[in-house]
Order: structure tokens, then sequence, then C-alpha cells
């Protein structure tokens, strides 16, 4: 399992979420992404976009205006 991570810090909406499906395409099952974002929509366009690819939302959490997703490849 890869552990790769992507700083998508001041990108606005869709951005953040177009490119994790892309990254998460490239991306091994069991292999982990974590992904910094500071645009809040991405706190729905994350859990959305994870709806649709089946992948899972590890963890979340925010730190300041950085919102902190860790995501495990299906």
């Amino acid at each position: 399992m890869a552990e790769q991570s992507m700083d998508l810090k001041g990108l606005k909406c869709p951005l953040p979420a177009m490119r994790v499906r892309k990254r998460l395409s490239s991306m091994a099952p069991g292999d982990l992404l974590t992904i910094e974002c500071t645009d809040p929509l991405t706190a729905i366009d994350i859990p959305n976009l994870l709806r649709q690819t089946g992948d899972t939302l590890e963890s979340k959490s925010q730190g300041g205006e950085v919102l902190t997703f860790t995501i495990r490849k299906k």
C-alpha cells in the first residue's frame, strides 16, 4: 500500500474534487491519499465524490482554514 498526498490549498470548487478524482483513478486498491484544502466547499464536495467513486473517507480534520482528508482507494 502506497501513501500519497496532495496540496490543494488555494484552489476553489470544483478544482479540488476534480484533481482528487483524477489522482484516485490512477491509484491501486488499498492506497491512501491525504489531501489538504482551503476551500470550505470541499467539506461537501469530497464526501459527495467518494459516494460516487466508492472510495472510503478514513479521516477528516480541520486546523484553522485547512481541511485535511485521508481517503482509502477501494
